[in-house]
Formats: structure tokens, C-alpha cells, sequence
């Protein structure tokens, strides 16, 4: 196959599976005494065969012709291609056995022993792996590529250098609520949002750190967006939608229309977020519930950009599949609650709001109001950290 492209090896190897799968056949019906052996050749010669038809239906696709230059997948087409021609040798009957044949005596006999046979197997099932585990490399080199060329808010996401000392809920605290979030999530039956909501200095942006931490360690996290006022890219959702999209299914989406970055956020949410969900191929739904954890909502500096994100974000109520769940924290001092109208409350799980610790309070003279007195950390005595 030297000088032919990925597509040759991919013909090649299905039709040579099809005709050691087929010999198998045949000798199943001639060779009783081994019949297990038997099945279990057909069997990874099938899988490896299906293996090889996934690559041809990519090769058809949008992104076919980047796959076609791979060398390092024919590479691994055409090992499997030489042992495939090797098995179909020894299964051939030779001539004198074929005229055995039409005369009605069955001369076939299984040509492997079974420690021939188990090495065989494991051989096939390793070209396989190793065939899948290229075309995955493939792929995402591919994905993040076209991924690279998505504009991203800096220090937006949750694990960001800019997030990296801000804190956690300690171990024991806000026990009840993070369980409660946990349960909303999983929850299949559960509403698309939850709303948490509380005055400023109550713990909500800990908890939403908490919260995208938990759900990145477990592999539910499709993103996370924490707002910051008087940060250009942070203040405003000209950034909202390619920082945290869902990396993984939005390639196409990218591919389709190099512009989308620039197009409006309607545009933005429905294409790299609800369209790329909602068309996910069977086989790639690992997940049944993506969450998104959206910070300090409030901050975002123009108001009618916050009422256009909730109404979107209430959208998430009409994907079945994955379940899309969306966490969004904002302040009650500033209004922002007024702006959740009575259909999306309806659309949502929770408007919760976050009550102040009940740790001992200080009266600040110079500013003539109440605020939470900061508990220290036992675990940390030389710098102060809030428990909330």
C-alpha cells in the first residue's frame, strides 16, 4: 500500500476482514472440535473490521481530508493489513483440499493450536486498540487546533491563575447545600438552572468554586465563566460562549462557520453550545449531565446583556440529551433578582438564597454598617481564610 493514503488501507483491510471473517464461516461448519476457537478469530476479525469501517465513515466527513494525510494511522492500517493477509493464507485451503471438498469429504482442519490461537487474538485485538487509540490522537490534535483559534476571557474559567488563591469551602461546611447541588445535578428529572442568590461577603463565589472543582474532579464540567467587573474580558459575554464551551463538540460547529466568534450571542449559544449538544453522536455521549458554573452574574456590566444571558440560559430546559444543568450565582443587594421573570422561574430549580454565617459580627464605625466578622482557619494560622 506504499504511496496509497489512509482510505487504500482502510478498502484493504475491510475486505480482507470480510474474507477471513467468511472463511471462518466455513470452517465452522466443517471443523466441530474447534468451534470456540473459531468464534473467538471471527469475533476480533469483526471488531477490527469495525474498527476500520468508523474511519471510513470519517474520511467522508467535513474533516475526512486531514485524516486521509495521517501517516501515523495508515501506518497502523497496514500492520494490521499484513496480519490480516497472514491469517487469510493459513485459512485458505490449498488446492488438493478444495477438490476433496467438491467431492463431498471434508478435509478442512483447523490450522492453530491453542497457543497459536490465544496469541493470534490478542494480536488483532492489540491492532484494534492501537488503530483507535491513533485515530483519538488524531482527532484531538485536529480538535484543539480549531479549538486554539476561540478567543478566551484570561482568568475566567474556575482553575485559572487569577482564581488560584481565592478559596474553598472548608471540609464541613455548607455540608447541606453542596449536597443539595450535587443532588439537583444529578437528578434526571431535575430543573435546568439553580439560582444561587444571597447579599455580598455571604460565600456564593466559594461555593462556586467548591462547586466546579467538585464537578471537574468527577468529569461533569463542561465549563465554568466567573464574571469580574472592570476586567474587559471578564465583565462583559462578548467572551462568554467560546471560553466555556463544550471543547469536545464544538469542532464542527467551528469548522461550519469561522465566524461565529464574531456573530451575536444568541448566535454563539445556540451553535457552539445547544447545537453541538443536541446533534452529540450516540457513541459519544460518555456523559448523561453536563454542568456549568456561571459566577457573579451580576457583574457583568451591561444590564441588557444579563437579562439576554438568563433568558438563554433558560433554554437549557429544552435539551433531553445530555442533560444540560447550569449553576448561576449574582447578589440580591443590587436587583439583580428582578430581572428572573415569572416563566423562567418557573424553568428553574431553585432561587436559593444564601444566608450570612452565623459567626460573631463587628460594627465597622468608619462605613456605619454590619459586616461578618472573618473566622481563621485552625489549618492555616499564619493567614486568614473565610469559612463559609
Amino acid at each position: 500500500m506504499e504511496g496509497l493514503g489512509v482510505a487504500a488501507s482502510v478498502i484493504a483491510v475491510v475486505d480482507i476482514s470480510i474474507k477471513v471473517a467468511s472463511l471462518c464461516v466455513q470452517y465452522a461448519k466443517d471443523v466441530k472440535n474447534a468451534a470456540a476457537s473459531i468464534e473467538r478469530l471471527q469475533k476480533e476479525v469483526i471488531s477490527l473490521k469495525g474498527v476500520a469501517d468508523a474511519i471510513q465513515a470519517l474520511l467522508s466527513s467535513p474533516n475526512g481530508l486531514k485524516l486521509e494525510k495521517s501517516q501515523r494511522l495508515k501506518d497502523d492500517l497496514d500492520k494490521s493489513l499484513g496480519q490480516l493477509k497472514s491469517l487469510e493464507r493459513r485459512l485458505s485451503p490449498r488446492t488438493s483440499r478444495k477438490a476433496m471438498s467438491r467431492m463431498g469429504l471434508h478435509a478442512l482442519k483447523w490450522p492453530f493450536q491453542s497457543k497459536e490461537m490465544d496469541d493470534l487474538v490478542e494480536r488483532l485485538r492489540r491492532h484494534a486498540e492501537t488503530i483507535n487509540r491513533t485515530l483519538q490522537v488524531e482527532q484531538t490534535i485536529d480538535q484543539k487546533t480549531v479549538l486554539s483559534r476561540l478567543p478566551i476571557a484570561v482568568g475566567a474559567s474556575f482553575d485559572s491563575r487569577a482564581e488560584e488563591h481565592n478559596p474553598t469551602c472548608l471540609q464541613d461546611t455548607r455540608v447541606d447545600l453542596l449536597r443539595q447541588i450535587r443532588g439537583w445535578a444529578n437528578d434526571p428529572c431535575g430543573k435546568p438552572l439553580f439560582w444561587l442568590n444571597g447579599m455580598a461577603g455571604t460565600g456564593k463565589s466559594t461555593i462556586s468554586r467548591t462547586v466546579a472543582r467538585s464537578f471537574a474532579t468527577s468529569g461533569y464540567l463542561g465549563g465554568s465563566f466567573f464574571f469580574k467587573r472592570g476586567e474587559t474580558d471578564r465583565g462583559t459575554i462578548s467572551k462568554f460562549f467560546t471560553t466555556p464551551a463544550i471543547a469536545p463538540h464544538i469542532k464542527a460547529a467551528i469548522e461550519t462557520d469561522p465566524n461565529i466568534t464574531g456573530k451575536a450571542a444568541r448566535d454563539q449559544f445556540d451553535k457552539l453550545i445547544m447545537q453541538p449538544l443536541r446533534n452529540m453522536p450516540l457513541g459519544a455521549r460518555r456523559l448523561s449531565t453536563l454542568v456549568l458554573v456561571i459566577d457573579a452574574l451580576d457583574e457583568c456590566e451591561r444590564d441588557e446583556d444579563v437579562k439576554l444571558m438568563i433568558h438563554l440560559l433558560s433554554c437549557a430546559k429544552d435539551l433531553q440529551f445530555p442533560k444540560l444543568r447550569i449553576l448561576v450565582e449574582l447578589n440580591s443587594e443590587i436587583g439583580a433578582c428582578d430581572r428572573i421573570t415569572d416563566d423562567l422561574r418557573a424553568a428553574t430549580y431553585a432561587l436559593r438564597e444564601i444566608a450570612c454565617p452565623e459567626i460573631p459580627i463587628v460594627i465597622c464605625a468608619r462605613h456605619a454598617k454590619i459586616v461578618p466578622w472573618p473566622r481563621v482557619s485552625p489549618l492555616r494560622a499564619g493567614s486568614m481564610q473565610y469559612s463559609v
